[in-house]
């Protein structure tokens, strides 16, 4: 799911100063005011499960509410058909997020002012805080009729401009097997970690930026594996789901509606098998794979004002991929350990600055009798991802994420070879005081903190490290 917004972050001190105060209060709570939790209402009130039998912590999903997933929202038994719901039901979510948030961004452009005019420049820290509110996600997903699956999301930011996050309809156990399911429409990719069910709300902490890099410079935006995509998809699993897999077919627009960049396509691979570790639990492991193209070359019309580009015109695809190594580790029954691994690599064409003109990411039109600089080379880059949670209960989880990114290749020799490097780290926790059949509500705190080297500001000749940081305290909550 979507709730978040992209704002920046705050000093460790102050951080460290407000969770103290928290936890103690939070203390005070767990030990005074223990419920028993409960499910995410849209299916909890179809089949009346508790919230931990599909969940480690809402939203994030456990074993069980994986498979309940992979088999298209059923439970493989009578009530799986909505003609023998009550006629009252009807599978729908909201969920929104009040916020109070502080958010500091380092070596930000300002100007300066001498005599009432402004003279020159300066870098310096900005920092920002306040009451705030996140965008709406409106959910309702589940079964039209035995083996025929929907899931449907429109998703609006905090000014409630609305898109369409997903639309999806799934055929579930074609002849009769698990192994044969067909998705169709606009859906998440099927990543093990799943950003969608992500447990952390800040602005840079709310989304894995492993799914989301792009070199500096870089004019690819296709592959971003955190993004809904539209196509089609065709998975299956063994009966227990400890054996999946996954191929899906893209359009190359990066889930935009209209086709505004031409004919372009992208695949996506997974798979994992689960083993039981006894004691331990059950672990998975897999791997992912995205291939594609995407154009660098856009066809222009000549007006009265110049040429302009025309939208579906995109040609010259060029190609890119992202691959790597996944894993789910439980160490008892409260602490895992989520991993992900990634080697990405663009087009020299997209190194170069060439792609998604349409939207201005790209600095130039990849045209007839172009050529590239001498020496230029396909960007390429190494990423790990490390996410631990301790589920003290269904209702209590602490969380934990590293992640680092480095270039392996600069398109352009001479560029510092840890331009646009990421580093980032966030801690929090979510405690949920009940969580029904009809309602779910958690008390969110969380702290982000990203450094990326030489993104910011000229200082003289090199550019300036950026580190940016937030903290974030709010109520999340659906109906």
């Amino acid at each position: 799911m979507r709730v978040k917004k992209r704002l920046q972050r705050c000093n460790f001190a102050h951080f460290a100063t407000s969770l103290s105060a928290v936890s103690l209060i939070l203390v005070s709570i767990v030990l005074t005011c223990s419920q028993p939790a409960s499910a995410l209402p849209a299916f909890a009130r179809k089949y009346g499960l508790r919230c931990s039998a599909c969940h480690e912590s809402w939203p994030m999903l456990n074993y069980f509410g994986q498979k309940f997933k992979d088999n298209g929202y059923q439970l493989m038994n009578d009530r799986d058909a909505p003609i023998w719901q009550n006629p009252g039901y009807w599978p729908v979510t909201f969920r929104i997020t009040p916020i109070w948030h502080r958010v500091s961004t380092g070596k930000v452009l300002v100007d300066t002012y001498s005599g009432g005019a402004v003279s020159g420049s300066a870098v310096q820290r900005v920092t920002s805080s306040g009451f705030d509110i996140s965008g709406l996600d409106f959910l309702t997903g589940g079964t039209l009729e035995k083996n025929f699956s929907f899931y449907v999301l429109p998703s609006s930011d905090n000014t409630a401009s609305f898109h369409f996050e997903t639309v999806m309809g799934r055929l579930d156990n074609l002849f009769g097997s698990s192994w044969f399911n067909v998705k169709f429409g606009k859906f998440e990719l099927d990543n093990l970690l799943s950003e969608k069910r992500i447990l952390t709300l800040t602005g840079n902490g709310g989304i894995y930026q492993l799914y989301h890099f792009v070199p500096q410079g870089d004019g690819n935006v296709f592959g971003q594996m955190g993004d809904n995509q539209l196509g089609v998809e065709v998975m299956g699993h063994s009966y227990n789901d400890r054996t999946r897999y996954s191929a899906a077919l893209l359009s190359t627009n990066d889930g935009q509606v209209g086709l505004p960049y031409g004919n372009a396509y992208t695949g996506f691979f997974a798979a994992s098998q689960a083993f039981d570790a006894g004691k331990a639990g059950v672990q998975r492991v897999g791997f992912y794979a995205m291939v594609g193209e995407a154009p660098t070359t856009w066809l222009t019309q000549t007006g009265p004002s110049g040429a302009t580009i025309l939208p579906g015109s995109g040609i010259g695809n060029k190609s890119f991929s992202r691959e790597g190594f996944v894993g789910q580790f439980y160490f008892g029954p409260h602490l895992d350990l989520q991993v992900v691994t990634q080697h990405g690599q663009d087009s020299v064409w997209f190194g170069q600055g060439y792609g998604d003109f349409i939207d201005g990411v790209a600095t130039g039109n990849n045209t007839t009798g172009t050529t590239l600089a001498a020496g230029s080379r396909a960007p390429a880059w190494n990423g790990v991802l490390f996410e631990p949670h301790y589920v003290y209960s269904p209702q209590l989880i602490f969380i934990g994420r590293y992640e680092t990114i480095r270039m392996s290749q600069q398109s352009t020799p001479g560029t510092a070879s840890n331009l646009g490097n990421i580093s980032t780290y966030t801690i929090g926790y979510r405690y949920n005081p009940f969580m029904t059949s009809r309602a779910g509500f958690a008390w969110h705190n969380e702290y982000n903190w990203l450094h990326q080297d030489g993104t910011g500001p000229t200082l003289g000749l090199t550019s300036a490290n950026v580190n940016t940081s937030e903290l974030l305290l709010g109520f999340d909550f659906d109906f």
